[in-house]
């Protein structure tokens, strides 16, 4: 006579089925990632624009009387407010705009990410804005290159518009949009950070920079940042990997595996 499968002693049936389940309820319990990576992006944006900002501040002391950090500037001297509120922008502007990047520090405090995300918005404007300015209506030194002209026109101009797009999509609630062109126009106003960079590899590959190549070189900075850019929002936005696990069924005491997605 067959053996039947419900004659299967019932004590005999919970060590087996906790024995199956076991391999999945490890797998979903698995260790959970810290947030301590989290803040190695803000940092690295830090120090990035570190040499920048610290030129900034020099500037902002030989403009205000103090002793000249930096080769004095006529143009400067002679219109310092728009000079001073694209520094003090700036700088704001990459300090707070570094910590809105990590992740684990916006879930924990979500006011003060809203708040310093104001804030961020209307420095990154008066940067852009500002930054126009400068190019626009302040004169420029004999035998510059005008490649350089036109291409600080259309970055500030593409800050200005990344950032009005990102607020907009905000207010309607669209946080993919909203983090994409906020983190274009923050690559943008980074362009000074990565220029020291691209400027330093050029004079050593190169050699001292002429007009035209001077020019390239901070334009590259500005093309490898929304590179950058493009790939974190892309990656951000691509969808998880759908796995596919099996759990066990039971019917009757006979168990059998069933695929669930």
């Amino acid at each position: 006579m067959k053996a039947n499968v419900y004659d299967e002693p019932r004590g005999a049936e919970v060590p087996r089925q906790r024995e199956l389940q076991e391999p999945t309820t490890r797998k979903a319990a698995g260790p959970r990632k810290t947030g301590s990576t989290g803040w190695l992006l803000p940092v690295g944006l830090l120090l990035l624009s570190a040499i920048p900002l610290a030129s900034g501040a020099f500037r902002l002391v030989g403009l205000a009387g103090g002793p000249e950090l930096l080769p004095a500037n006529a143009r400067f001297a002679a219109s310092p407010l728009p000079v001073v509120l694209h520094i003090v922008s700036v700088t704001i502007f990459a300090i707070l705009g570094a910590f809105q990047f990590s992740t684990g520090f916006r879930r924990r405090r979500p006011g003060w990410h809203r708040a310093a995300g104001r804030l961020v918005v209307a420095c990154g404007l008066m940067v852009g804005l500002s930054g126009l300015w400068l190019t626009l209506f302040y004169s420029h030194p004999d035998g510059s290159q005008p490649l350089l002209y036109a291409l600080r026109i259309l970055f500030c101009s593409a800050m200005v518009v990344s950032i009005v797009l990102g607020f907009v999509a905000i207010l309607r609630r669209d946080l993919n949009r909203h983090r994409a062109w906020m983190t274009r126009g923050y690559a943008i106003g980074l362009g000074a950070g990565t220029q020291v960079l691209t400027l330093s590899v050029g004079d050593v590959i190169l050699g001292p920079p002429t007009e035209l190549s001077r020019a390239l070189l901070m334009g590259a900075a500005w093309v490898i940042n929304l590179a950058v850019a493009e790939w974190v929002i892309r990656k951000r936005a691509a969808p998880p990997a759908r796995t596919t696990s099996k759990r066990p069924l039971y019917r009757g005491g006979a168990s059998f595996s069933g695929e669930y997605v």
